[in-house]
C-alpha cells in the first residue's frame, strides 16, 4: 500500500501546494519550461480538458463542498495536471494513468479482480505496474482524500483531489486502457495526441458542458470506476474504424504536416484532418469529458461524506462569483462569458 502522506509531505516540502504554487506561476518562464515538460511525454487528456474537468466538477457538487473547493479554484484547477509533470521526474508516475487490458489476457476488461490485493495476487504487483494499474491507484487516491478530510487540512484535501481527478480523467481516455495506445499497433501512430488534445482544443467551443449532474454517493467506487472503464475501452473499435473512414477521404500532404517541436521536426495531423475526425466521432469526446467530471464530482463528494462529511471553512456568503459562474454554467456559457479557466491565456491572481 502507498501512503498517501508521505507523498504529500514530499510534494509539501518540494513548494508544491498552493502557497508556492502562485509565485510560481507569476514567473512567466518557469511555468513556460513546466509546459513544455509536461507536453513532450505522451499524457493524458491535455491541459485543457484535465483544467476543465476539474472546474466543472466543482459546480455539480453540494454545499458545503462546493464554495469550500470555490474558494481555492485556481489550485484546484491548474494543478489538475501535476500528475502529468510528475511523470517527468518520478520513474513509477507512468503506470499510474493506464491500463493496458490486453496484457492481463482474454476479456480482462470483464475478468480482472476490482480491489487490489486480489489483482496483485492474481497477477503480481510487478506486472500491474509495468503494464498500468490506473483504476487500482484511482481507489488508493480516493482513501487518501478521505483521509484528507478526516484530518480538516486544506492543503492536504485539495492536493489530494487534483490528483484523484487527473486519475479519474486519464481512466475515461479509451487510449488509456489499451496496449495500442496511440495506435501504433495498426499503423495509426499519433492517435493519443489527436483524440485527446488537438481534437478539443480545435472543438471545445462546440462541447455541451452542463449536463445537470448531481453528486452522488458511491457505496462501490470501484464497481463504478470499473463500469466507465469498460464503457471507455468499449469505444476503442469505433474510434480506430472512424480513422481508417477518414483518412480514405485525404492524401498523406493533406492527412499530415510537419512542424517543429521543442527542436525537432514532427509529423502531425493537419487542422483539416482533424476536423473532419471530429466531426466523424460527433459527441464521443464530449461525452467522455462529462463522464470524467460525473465521476470526480462523486468521488469528491464519497470522500467527504465517508469521512463523515466534517465542516468545512467557506466564505459562500460573499462569494458572488460563484454565483455568477453558476449562472453560466447552467446555460452553457462558460466560454462565452469567458469564465472557463482552461480557457485563460495566464491564470489569474
Amino acid at each position: 500500500m502507498i501512503d498517501g502522506d508521505l507523498i504529500f509531505d514530499k510534494w509539501k516540502n518540494k513548494g508544491y501546494i498552493r502557497k508556492n504554487l502562485d509565485h510560481m506561476l507569476q514567473n512567466k518562464r518557469v511555468f513556460s519550461l513546466i509546459l513544455v515538460a509536461a507536453l513532450v511525454g505522451l499524457s493524458s487528456w491535455g491541459f485543457l480538458v484535465h483544467r476543465t474537468i476539474n472546474q466543472i466538477s466543482i459546480y455539480n457538487l453540494p454545499e458545503p463542498l462546493r464554495s469550500f473547493f470555490h474558494k481555492d479554484k485556481a489550485n484546484l484547477i491548474y494543478n489538475s495536471v501535476r500528475p502529468d509533470i510528475r511523470r517527468n521526474t518520478d520513474k513509477t508516475e507512468g503506470s499510474k494513468h493506464f491500463i493496458d487490458l490486453e496484457k492481463f489476457g482474454p476479456n480482462a476488461v470483464n475478468n480482472m479482480p476490482m480491489d487490489w490485493a486480489t489483482a496483485v495476487k492474481k497477477y503480481s504487483e510487478d506486472t500491474l505496474k509495468e503494464f498500468g494499474w490506473g483504476p487500482y491507484n484511482a481507489i488508493m487516491q480516493l482513501n487518501n482524500l478521505t483521509k484528507a478530510f478526516k484530518s480538516g487540512n486544506a492543503d492536504s484535501i485539495y492536493f489530494y483531489a487534483a490528483d484523484l481527478a487527473h486519475y479519474i480523467g486519464d481512466l475515461h481516455v479509451p487510449l488509456h486502457t489499451t496496449d495500442n495506445h496511440d495506435g501504433q499497433l495498426t499503423g495509426q501512430k499519433g492517435m493519443h495526441a489527436l483524440w485527446e488534445s488537438t481534437i478539443p482544443e480545435l472543438t471545445i467551443q462546440q462541447y455541451m458542458l452542463y449536463n445537470n449532474h448531481k453528486a452522488t454517493y458511491i457505496k462501490d467506487p470501484a464497481a463504478a470506476l470499473w463500469a466507465d472503464v469498460r464503457k471507455a475501452h468499449a469505444l476503442l473499435p469505433a474510434m480506430f474504424a472512424i480513422e481508417r473512414e477518414v483518412t480514405i477521404q485525404f492524401t498523406p500532404e493533406t492527412k499530415y504536416r510537419m512542424q517543429m517541436r521543442y527542436g525537432k521536426e514532427t509529423k502531425t495531423y493537419t487542422k483539416q484532418f482533424a476536423e473532419a475526425y471530429a466531426k466523424a466521432l460527433g459527441q464521443t469526446i464530449n461525452g467522455q469529458l462529462i463522464a470524467s467530471a460525473n465521476m470526480v464530482t462523486d468521488f469528491w463528494y464519497t470522500a467527504w461524506v465517508n469521512a463523515g462529511k466534517p465542516a468545512l471553512a467557506t466564505s459562500r456568503d460573499l462569494n458572488t462569483d460563484l454565483d455568477m459562474e453558476l449562472k453560466s454554467f447552467k446555460s452553457n456559457g462558460l466560454i462565452k462569458d469567458g469564465l472557463l479557466i482552461s480557457k485563460k491565456s495566464k491564470p489569474e491572481d
